[in-house]
């Protein structure tokens, strides 16, 4: 029996053995040697023995890799002590000149960098310590320490797929991140590309491929080990300007305004019985409506101008129609092949001929004025005779 009691830790607890196709599982194993007795011990070196392989009794396959280190605590204060490794599979660890273990006094040995075993099993670590109690001489003595290693856990799928900002505006920079493990690949698709190759747990677009509108992003996670196992997670950014190629409304568009893209460009404001077009999106005051046609059942406005600033305009007034000429108030002039009116109050005519209005049973009187004066014509049946003219007084 040894003098020195022996006690194995590791970190992951348990070891989990490695997988193929996956990253190598790797631990550390702590070795504390203590003195639980009464009297002092004094001991020269304790050497300790690691199972080397891939099998169920191994615990590492490759000792190349281990990092070993000492510390010695005694009453007096804690210091290291030498540890330089053994080929093939052991660490030696010597003591300080004239080192003892009093009771309570202590010493871990950390090997670190362990890449664990691919096989699960129980995996036993030989220890030969070299010590004495009194005046006794130094002796070799072995203990057996056993570290249980578990069979690889399966990859946890990859969670949390999410944007740093749920909501930003059209064209501007974001982050998606997911937690998951290196052992899948990952990529990201979206609308119209994809993104390969992904890794660190995060990814944002190119400049070009900023969200414009919301955007759904598809997050495929495969595993290296079992490449039909898929794990797929979406998350959308909303967009709370979004740039539209296209939209189909089936029912209706409910909005209250809608405005140009850019700064200080018009907007239609939807009004309660009817449509107000504004000069700018932000302002009430009244902007044009530019069109090549359009059809009513009926207008009310102020005036009417042809499509020139200087073209004539009808001005519409409670007494009747003004026709102006330009943008001024100058009387304009109205040309049209026939106009049928109730009377005409005029300085002058200046037409070919005047017909009455009463055309009943064909009969009809009509003045034609021409260059050697005027003529009074009465039809009737389509014949045309001389017609007379009444007047009270007549000057020339």
């Amino acid at each position: 029996m040894t003098l020195l009691t022996y006690t194995l830790l590791t970190d992951p607890a348990p070891l989990e053995a490695s997988a193929a196709g996956r990253s190598p599982s790797t631990g550390t194993v702590y070795l504390v040697v203590t003195n639980t007795g009464q009297v002092s011990v004094s001991w020269r070196t304790f050497r300790v023995q690691v199972p080397v392989g891939d099998g169920a009794g191994h615990l590492t396959p490759n000792i190349t890799t281990v990092t070993a280190q000492g510390r010695y605590t005694t009453s007096s204060g804690t210091k290291p002590v030498d540890v330089q490794r053994q080929d093939p599979d052991a660490f030696l660890v010597t003591a300080p000149a004239g080192a003892s273990f009093a009771p309570g006094d202590h010493l871990v040995l950390t090997l670190e960098n362990i890449t664990v075993a691919a096989t699960a099993g129980l995996a036993v670590l030989g220890v030969k310590e070299n010590a004495k109690r009194g005046n006794l001489r130094l002796d070799d003595r072995s203990a057996a320490l056993a570290v249980v290693k578990t069979a690889p856990k399966e990859i946890p799928a990859p969670r949390d797929f999410r944007a740093d900002d749920a909501m930003v505006a059209a064209g501007a920079d974001i982050t998606l991140r997911w937690e998951g493990s290196d052992d899948f690949d990952y990529k990201i698709l979206f609308p119209d590309g994809q993104a390969t190759n992904l890794s660190g747990g995060s990814w944002s677009p190119a400049a070009d491929d900023a969200p414009k509108r919301a955007t759904t992003y598809t997050l495929v996670a495969t595993s290296r080990t079992t490449p039909k196992r898929e794990h797929v997670l979406t998350t959308t950014v909303q967009v709370r300007n979004p740039v539209l190629e296209s939209l189909t409304a089936k029912v209706a568009v409910i909005t209250p305004l809608v405005v140009g893209p850019n700064s200080g460009e018009g907007g239609i404001a939807f009004l309660q019985g009817g449509v107000t077009v504004r000069r700018t999106g932000d302002s009430q005051d009244r902007g044009a409506l530019l069109a090549d046609k359009a059809t009513f059942t009926g207008v009310h406005t102020e005036w009417v101008q042809g499509s020139s600033v200087d073209d004539g305009w009808i001005g519409f007034r409670k007494d009747g129609v003004h026709v102006r000429q330009g943008y001024g108030q100058d009387w304009g002039n109205v040309y049209a092949d026939m106009a049928s009116l109730n009377g005409v109050k005029t300085g002058a005519v200046y037409t070919e001929f005047i017909y009455a209005k009463d055309t009943s049973e064909h009969r009809y009187s009509w003045i034609n004025l021409h260059g050697d004066g005027i003529t009074a014509y009465l039809t009737d049946g389509g014949s045309n005779g001389l017609g007379s003219v009444t007047a009270s007084r007549f000057n020339t």
